[in-house]
């Protein structure tokens, strides 16, 4: 199986609720063998003796329980998706979808369910399975204690601003990973110059691409003398029999099977290659909060303390719009689209400034991190902040014709409303 077959597996492990449960389950029935086996070797103090008709209404009365809270926590996971659709963003779901303590409850309750039922079936008037029985109510005591961190995790993860820190986490961790791409001129075009392909790999069928194995491909294209060319940014949707890849060099109809097998893709974008996607959530949260139906800005000012520190870990560093690999001999094998600057300062910035415009707490919010932005990145890039900076100065003077409250809009003020950098005072009003 190649890389991105494994990618695919694990995808599907990760967003499935039911492969990490189902593993709970075989293992319960497992443990419930081990545990006869050791009955018959070691002899338990007498206080840990149970009666039949104990044994058999502890380990009946903890399998329903387990049923009863796999139950509940069905219920709870069926709310937090109403919920997180109606005030966070309906693409955060996928990446509730992995979160390993959620999976983690629901094998513990399969396990313990499992367990008890296969011990029920060896509780007989002259042989109790007594250390089973103590290891069901041992496991019952654990299973409620998970069950309290479950609620405790997703009463505080799924809060708005929880969610932004979350997602400016996962996005500058994806940014400082090392890929094997490195920094190159034209935003990962210079498959262009090459003139036209020896071969096309179409698209087997719709779907965003989400992971490109880059390792595996430039080894592949190394040994054959290829350069691949991927037209695409990671997250874009491609439609079947359109144009996935271009080869250069000589490839066979295996090889370019095997090539059209290193390019992943799904319904939808994923996190994984991708730091605009965690952008793009924040931001989502962000004009959620500031639609008419919400009038929130002060959440979306919140959010833009995280998109604030991922756009600048995105500014300042290069590996974010690197998008040619080399091999090991330092010729280009792999040239991918990546995004620039300018891109990700657009996704961030502008539709918060434009749904946003008529809030002096966004706009002076904006304006802080705008500023931010324009110290912390490389000099190259300082003028595409200033352009954005312009256009807030546009858009705060179209929606305030009051001099004072326009004078109050423009400070610049991390808190959005009650924080004026210093030499900016009430008193700039007038």
């Amino acid at each position: 199986m190649s890389l991105a077959g494994a990618f695919r597996a694990r995808q599907f492990v990760r967003q499935s609720l039911w492969v990490v449960p189902l593993l709970g389950g075989v293992a319960g029935v497992a443990l419930s063998g081990v545990d006869l086996w050791v009955e018959g070797l070691i002899d338990l103090p007498p206080s840990w003796s149970y009666s039949a008709a104990t044994a058999n209404s502890v380990l009946s009365a903890a399998a329903a329980a387990m049923v009863g809270l796999i139950g509940f926590v069905v219920t709870i996971g069926v709310l937090v998706v109403q919920m997180a659709t109606g005030t966070l963003s309906p693409r955060f779901m996928r990446l509730w979808y992995r979160d390993r303590l959620q999976k983690f409850v629901l094998a513990a309750f399969t396990a313990t369910f499992t367990f008890a039922f296969a011990l029920l079936r060896h509780v007989e008037a002259d042989s109790v399975p007594d250390l089973g029985v103590s290891l069901v109510g041992l496991a019952v005591s654990i299973d409620l204690v998970l069950l309290l961190l479950y609620f405790d995790r997703f009463v505080h993860a799924l809060r708005p601003v929880a969610v932004a820190a979350a997602m400016a986490e996962a996005g500058l961790a994806i940014e400082a990973e090392e890929d094997g791409l490195v920094a190159s001129a034209g935003n990962g075009d210079r498959g262009a110059g090459r003139g036209e392909p020896d071969a096309r790999i179409l698209a087997p069928r719709s779907g965003a691409i989400q992971d490109v194995d880059i390792a595996d491909l430039v080894r592949f294209a190394a040994a054959r003398g290829q350069v691949c060319v991927i037209p695409h940014t990671i997250g874009d949707f491609v439609t079947a029999g359109s144009v996935l890849m271009e080869v250069h060099g000589t490839a066979s109809e295996t090889d370019l099977r095997r090539l059209r097998g290193m390019v992943s893709l799904g319904h939808e974008r994923t996190i994984d290659q991708d730091p605009a996607f965690a952008l793009r959530i924040m931001v989502d949260i962000a004009i959620r909060a500031l639609s008419p139906a919400v009038n929130d800005p002060t959440t979306a000012t919140q959010v833009l303390n995280h998109i604030d520190d991922l756009l600048l870990g995105i500014g300042s560093s290069d590996r974010a719009f690197r998008g040619t690999a080399l091999d090991a001999d330092g010729q280009v094998r792999l040239v991918v689209r990546t995004r620039s600057w300018s891109e990700y300062l657009d996704i961030g910035v502008t539709e918060i400034r434009q749904y946003g415009a008529v809030s002096p707490q966004i706009c002076r919010r904006l304006r802080a991190m705008l500023e931010d932005l324009r110290d912390g990145v490389p000099l190259a890039r300082r003028a595409v902040v200033q352009s954005q900076l312009d256009s807030l100065d546009r858009a705060t003077d179209a929606a305030f014709a009051d001099p004072v409250e326009r004078a109050l809009a423009r400070m610049s003020d991390r808190q959005g409303l009650g924080a004026t950098r210093s030499g900016e005072t009430s008193d700039a009003r007038g």
